[in-house]
């Protein structure tokens, strides 16, 4: 497999072919690169040959409900934006627990998806660059985080793997022990017009570091403030 190339490559995975099209045409017109999938299966096969910088997502698929596909996706180094038609609550907080890193709803401008792609990019970016001045791991109460694969061990835990978002959270956290860090500070570049999107993800990180994660002890609320880490982080 090959690695996302220095220009830009999307994936435009949608059902709609003149929706996709114009959305493809548009980032095109924006200097990116950009391939038109209409089903799940094609995409995923061209994913294990070039690996996008980020997949905008349809929900209603032909072949695969998007919500797996997304699923899938989670485990592949790559940005994700849901496009769909579903404007719900529990779709959206569904969407962000798979691991999409945003999520905005039909009919849309297609330049404000343009923007949201920017946006996207310019967290993977800096995230990529803080990660070359940075150790490759940090180890806290018996985990270890490698911020480059987004991989969580524990010698007596399964291993688990997070979504970028969730783990530029985590490592937000684990940079600043024992400080508050606000909402704002935590979403950062990847906040989007959605309150619960902070709640919904520290939900994810705490279930899969917290022994009970309805009473985490790793990652504090500090109420009307943020959160807080309060244990010790050694970088390796």
């Amino acid at each position: 497999m090959t690695s996302a190339i220095t220009t830009p490559l999307i994936y435009v995975i949608e059902d709609e072919e003149d929706l996709g099209q114009l959305i493809c045409s548009t980032l095109t017109g924006f200097r990116y690169q950009a391939r038109y999938f209409s089903n799940a299966e094609t995409a995923l096969q061209a994913l294990e040959r070039t690996l996008p910088s980020v997949c905008i997502v349809d929900l209603n698929l032909p072949d695969m409900d998007g919500m797996e596909l997304v699923r899938r996706l989670e485990s592949k180094e790559v940005g994700v934006i849901i496009v769909s038609g579903r404007d719900g609550l529990a779709d959206r907080v569904l969407g962000l627990e798979f691991g999409a890193d945003d999520y905005i709803t039909k009919p849309f401008e297609p330049r404000e998806l343009v923007a949201r792609v920017q946006s996207l990019l310019r967290r993977i970016r800096k995230q990529q660059s803080t990660q070359t001045d940075q150790p490759r791991v940090a180890c806290f109460a018996n985990w270890t985080f490698q911020p480059e694969s987004l991989n969580l061990k524990h010698p007596e835990r399964p291993d688990e793997s997070l979504s970028r978002a969730e783990g530029d959270m985590l490592l937000a956290l684990l940079r600043h022990p024992y400080q508050i860090l606000s909402r704002d500070q935590l979403l950062g570049e990847n906040c989007v017009p959605y309150d619960r999107s902070i709640d919904v993800r520290m939900s994810r990180l705490r279930k899969k570091i917290e022994s009970d994660p309805q009473h985490p002890e790793l990652i504090k609320t500090v109420y009307g403030a943020g959160y807080m880490f309060t244990t010790e982080v050694r970088w390796e």
